[in-house]
């Protein structure tokens, strides 16, 4: 596993410039990783962009939470650009996955979910 943690803001490259992403948390389940994340509609011209408005915390989210399988993941190369405190409403919400009988983990691509390529 790479040296990733829960509140890690990560970026990724598309065609038209970076999306961004915060890691909820990292759980396993049956030895493999499950990783707990939130997907941000917003896109920015440069890494440098995504980073500021990660401090003005101006931004719209997508995909509140989903549970992507190890697989899914890293599928989708991503750098690490900051690190914030997961909030307590943002617990609740990986909280809540875990508590449910049914907890959905995808296989898909975080690009797929968003409907980037």
């Amino acid at each position: 596993m790479r040296d990733l943690s829960p509140g890690d803001f990560l970026v990724f490259q598309l065609e038209a410039g970076f999306g961004l992403l915060r890691i909820l948390a990292i759980d396993q389940q049956d030895g493999e990783f499950v990783w707990h994340l939130t997907a941000y509609s917003n896109l920015f011209p440069s890494v440098e962009a995504a980073e500021e408005s990660i401090v003005g915390c101006d931004l719209k989210k997508d995909i509140e939470h989903v549970a992507l399988t190890n697989r899914a993941f890293e599928s989708t190369q991503t750098s690490a650009v900051a690190n914030l405190p997961v909030t307590s409403e943002e617990n609740a919400i990986v909280d809540k996955w875990r508590d449910t009988a049914d907890q959905p983990v995808s296989d898909r691509s975080i690009r797929l979910l968003m409907g980037l390529r």
